[in-house]
């Protein structure tokens, strides 16, 4: 049976892996140096943490295909996400690790734009594969903070940390960017599927059973976290994954309300819409037409 362990400080967090505590709000280590989590527990984490695993990760899944990388990958936790712990015997634990609490960067420029960091919501198969060079420039951002928390705390300590995991965060919307290019080939199936899947769910009962359509639905079906899914529709299309889903809606309400015997009440109704008057204010908002001026025109 597995060992559920909320973790809320950083500091419960170091004594399971048996390692000091230099500052209650954040910690950075080797992991090669520290002792193993339990293993088929599952750790509900209070705290944001990124994890650089080094060597050969085993395999990695983007929705069903393989990832090739093995280089090295980083992964993200927020507060509130859960960690299943499933090693094998004798495993030992390498990479390094950085964990800080909210509290850390309260009040900074940091704190204040945390929510744009969508990857921290990714699921573990959309984890960042790493290059060597990129590799290297996040050991040495690893490093300074390290370096930074053997020294005295002082006045500036909390800036210098939380510009310097800012510098980091950074680094990884780059190279995420990076990803999603490199990945074009992947990322084409995806959207090919997300169209065939738009295309679907408008033609089917599925628009009246479920009403209209959430990105999180699609998501789901595409085997990808919310968040990656946006993300990666947005990379390779420029426009959010919202928007696919608006643009399609009206295509299909457009043909409809040519269909005179059918009031726009009832047609609205067939489009998952819950109240005409939100159908009315979505079509104008869109078209610049009430769905009857619409209709008049054409």
């Amino acid at each position: 049976m597995e060992q559920i362990i909320k973790l809320e400080k950083i500091s419960q967090y170091n004594e399971l892996k048996e390692i000091e505590t230099k500052h209650p709000l954040i910690s950075v280590f080797d992991n090669s140096k520290t002792k193993a989590l339990p293993n088929h527990s599952r750790l509900h984490f209070g705290f944001y943490a990124v994890f650089l695993k080094a060597g050969n990760c085993g395999e990695l899944r983007y929705g069903r295909n393989s990832y090739d990388y093995d280089e090295g990958t980083l992964v993200f936790v927020a507060p509130g996400q859960v960690i299943e712990v499933n090693n094998e015997e004798n495993y030992q634990p390498s990479g390094l690790a950085l964990l800080f609490h909210p509290d850390l960067i309260k009040g900074t420029a940091l704190g204040r734009h945390m929510s744009h960091y969508s990857f921290f919501s990714y699921e573990s198969h959309e984890a960042l594969h790493l290059s060597l060079k990129e590799q290297q420039i996040i050991k040495d951002l690893f490093g300074k903070l390290e370096y930074e928390l053997s020294q005295s705390i002082d006045k500036h300590s909390k800036s210098i940390i939380a510009n310097n995991i800012e510098l980091l965060l950074n680094y990884c919307v780059r190279f995420y960017d990076r990803q999603f290019i490199t990945r074009e080939n992947i990322n084409t199936d995806v959207l090919s599927k997300f169209e065939n899947l738009l295309n679907t769910y408008f033609q089917s009962e599925t628009l009246q059973d479920l009403g209209l359509p959430s990105v999180g639905y699609f998501a789901d079906c595409l085997h990808l976290s919310p968040n990656y899914f946006g993300d990666l529709i947005k990379k390779e299309t420029g426009k959010s994954a919202q928007e696919h889903m608006q643009l399609k809606l009206i295509d299909v309400a457009k043909e409809r309300i040519f269909d005179t015997e059918k009031s726009i009440s009832q047609i609205a109704s067939e489009l998952g819409f819950k109240y005409p008057q939100h159908f009315n204010r979505m079509f104008k908002k869109n078209t610049g037409f009430t769905p009857n001026e619409y209709r008049s025109l054409n």
